[in-house]
């Protein structure tokens, strides 16, 4: 008959209570551009609510949200009015966003640079530094719901030439996208590598 092993414990590390134990890094945030033609319609609306989004789902400092135009034509301007007087009626301020164009650190800095439309898409792709990083690029619409009333649209119309009734549209679609917008960056920071 063999006699059992007795296995050795093994002591315990010791801790030194004096240093505290290291922190793992903080990821970086996941940062969303919203591209539009002036950045005074569309993008800075877009921008008002995918951060109210962020702020009510407790993930501000995680999420960062901006705005910017293909054109420098508005640069320095606070939104349309129009724009303005939709998202107050909502609940949100834009009078402290002024519009600026789209940078080349915009294409490293941002890991989404969604746009409005397809006009607003061809002028960004031009304007992408050589090697830009193209594939961050993506339709704000393709995150829209797919029971949006009225079907999921090709683009973000724009508002600008028409009344106060297509700033309510873009607003709904735009809350529309951001809900999705909201999920992939979750996902995103959930995600192993994050």
């Amino acid at each position: 008959m063999t006699r059992p092993r007795i296995r050795e414990e093994q002591p315990l590390p010791l801790v030194d209570r004096r240093y505290p134990a290291p922190v793992p890094p903080t990821p970086p945030p996941f940062r969303v551009l919203f591209v539009c033609w002036g950045n005074i319609c569309r993008s800075p609306t877009a921008e008002a609510i995918l951060r109210s989004c962020v702020d009510e789902a407790g993930l501000t400092g995680r999420i960062e949200v901006d705005s910017a135009g293909t054109s420098d034509e508005h640069a320095g301007s606070p939104p349309d009015r129009r724009a303005q007087a939709e998202a107050a009626r909502r609940g949100l301020d834009l009078s402290d966003l002024r519009a600026r164009r789209v940078t080349p650190d915009d294409w490293d800095r941002f890991d989404l640079l969604l746009v409005a439309d397809p006009v607003v898409e061809r002028r960004l792709l031009r304007q992408a530094p050589r090697g830009a990083p193209i594939e961050k690029v993506e339709h704000i619409t393709a995150f829209v719901a797919a029971d949006h009333p009225g079907g999921v649209p090709d683009e973000v119309p724009d508002p600008y030439y028409g009344g106060s009734d297509g700033f309510r549209d873009v607003y709904d679609i735009l809350e529309s996208a951001c809900a999705g917008i909201l999920d992939r960056a979750q996902s995103h920071l959930a995600a192993p590598s994050n």
